[in-house]
């Protein structure tokens, strides 16, 4: 943001803090300010360079190395969830999307732990039951992988159908979640 003061110009820069967290399925980034968590994703997975980008972009930051609340947070969250004792996240996040995309992530967040639901489910759920193909692309844009918890949106035939982090890690967290 550009602010005027007059004469001469200051530059300023909102400031994002990224980490990697270990888990059972391989390294995640995250990435935060003070106050909440912006990005969730595995290093390896399916655009995660792009969308670093675009958050960058939309925020408008410079993205250090370091460490915050939220990502304490989100590490011990993760942490508890893939050990099977918490199944629903308090670490407070903040998703920028358009109001379609909002109202899927939305509807994501309302799937109970350990089901699953198909795109055209997820669709009427919405009230918008010829989107199937909006509703995955909107789920692919989520990103904060296993909060948002698109992995439980599957196809119609129970085939497990797409997921950025890979199908084995989908299949994985399905899993994980009815056991």
């Amino acid at each position: 943001m550009v602010q005027n003061t007059g004469a001469r110009r200051i530059w300023k820069t909102a400031m994002l803090v990224q980490s990697q967290i270990a888990t059972p399925l391989g390294l995640m980034v995250a990435i935060a300010n003070k106050d909440a968590l912006y990005l969730l994703e595995f290093v390896d997975g399916r655009g995660v360079d792009r969308e670093i980008e675009r958050l960058q972009q939309q925020t408008k930051s410079t993205i250090i190395h370091g460490t915050t609340a939220p990502l304490v947070s989100i590490e011990q969250e993760l942490q508890a969830w893939f050990d099977g004792t918490l199944k629903v996240f308090k670490t407070p996040w903040l998703l920028m999307g358009s109001p379609f995309q909002q109202e899927v992530w939305n509807a994501l967040c309302h799937i109970p732990y350990g089901e699953t639901r198909s795109y055209l489910e997820q669709a009427m759920s919405i009230g918008r039951p010829s989107a199937c193909r909006a509703v995955a692309n909107a789920n692919g844009a989520n990103q904060l992988a296993i909060i948002i918890p698109c992995h439980r949106i599957i196809n119609s035939n129970g085939a497990l159908g797409g997921y950025g982090g890979g199908i084995a890690r989908k299949q994985w967290l399905i899993k994980h979640e009815k056991s």
